[in-house]
C-alpha cells in the first residue's frame, strides 16, 4: 500500500511538471465554453425562424454543449501528452526501473489523470450549462428540471471518459505524432462519415463520440439512438476500457 502510495505521488509530480498538459486542461475549458457560448447567441437570435418542429424538440441543454465537439480535441491531447511525455524524453525507463510492476504504474498514473480530468470536466461541464442557459435567455431550462443534471455531469464524465481513451491509445502506439494521427480522424472524420451514410448509421451509433454524447441529450429526439442516455455513456466506458487493457498488454511485453 506504501508503495503504491508513493507511485501515486511520484505521477503527481510527473503530471505537473509538463506545462503542456497543464493548457490542454485549459484549453478544454475555454474553447468548449467559448464555441458553446457563441452557438447559443446564434441560437437564440434565430429561434423565431425554426420550424414548429424545431421548437417544439428544442433541446436547450444539448445546444449548451455543442462547443465540446472541438474542445474534446484539447482533452485529447491532454490523455496523449500524459502518456508520450515519458517515451519521448526516456523518463519511461526510469519509471518502469522504479516500478517493475508495470500494471501498477499504469494503473497509478491512470488514477491521477482520472482524478484531474473528471474535476476539470465537470467544471466544464457545469460552466457551459449555466453560461449557456444564460445566453439562451427565455429559451433555456433549469438545472432541476428532468434529465438536466444529468446531462451536465454526464457531459463531465464525457471529456473524462476522452482523456482516458487517448490515454490507452497512446500506451497503445507510444507516439505522440502517431496517436494524434488515429485519433483525429477517428473521431473528427471517420464517425462523421459514417453516421451520414444510410447503410453505415447503425454502426456509427456504437463508436465512442456518438455514444457518448447521448448522455447530455434531454429531450429524446435530439439524438436518434437505440439506446438510451446511460447506455450511450457504457458503451463509450467499453470504448475505453478496451483502449486501456490493450495498452496494459503493449506496455507489458514491449521493452521501454
Amino acid at each position: 500500500m506504501r508503495h503504491a502510495t508513493r507511485v501515486l505521488r511520484s505521477e503527481w509530480t510527473k503530471l505537473r511538471s509538463v506545462r503542456a498538459t497543464r493548457w490542454t486542461l485549459i484549453a478544454a475549458v475555454l474553447i468548449t465554453a467559448g464555441l458553446s457560448a457563441l452557438i447559443c447567441v446564434f441560437t437564440r437570435a434565430d429561434f423565431d425562424n425554426m420550424s414548429r418542429r424545431s421548437q417544439a424538440t428544442f433541446d436547450a441543454t444539448y445546444v449548451s454543449f455543442t462547443g465540446m465537439g472541438i474542445g474534446q480535441l484539447a482533452m485529447m491531447a491532454f490523455g496523449v501528452l500524459v502518456v508520450s511525455a515519458e517515451y519521448s524524453t526516456g523518463m519511461i525507463r526510469s519509471s518502469l526501473s522504479a516500478v517493475p510492476q508495470r500494471g501498477l504504474f499504469l494503473v497509478c498514473k491512470v488514477a491521477v489523470a482520472t482524478g484531474l480530468v473528471f474535476v476539470v470536466g465537470q467544471i466544464t461541464g457545469f460552466g457551459t450549462f449555466y453560461l449557456g442557459q444564460w445566453l439562451l435567455g427565455s429559451h433555456s431550462v433549469g438545472i432541476t428540471e428532468p434529465g438536466v443534471l444529468r446531462a451536465v455531469v454526464g457531459a463531465g464524465l464525457y471529456m473524462t471518459l476522452i482523456g482516458l481513451f487517448a490515454m490507452g491509445l497512446t500506451f497503445v502506439l507510444r507516439s505522440p505524432v502517431v496517436s494524434f494521427i488515429v485519433l483525429m480522424p477517428f473521431f473528427f472524420i471517420v464517425s462523421g462519415i459514417l453516421s451520414s451514410v444510410g447503410a453505415t448509421q447503425k454502426i456509427a451509433h456504437y463508436l465512442p463520440d456518438q455514444a457518448g454524447t447521448t448522455i447530455m441529450a434531454v429531450v429524446p429526439q435530439t439524438l436518434d439512438r437505440p439506446y438510451g442516455p446511460w447506455g450511450g455513456l457504457l458503451i463509450m466506458v467499453g470504448w475505453t476500457a478496451a483502449a486501456l487493457v490493450a495498452g496494459y498488454f503493449v506496455l507489458r511485453e514491449r521493452d521501454a
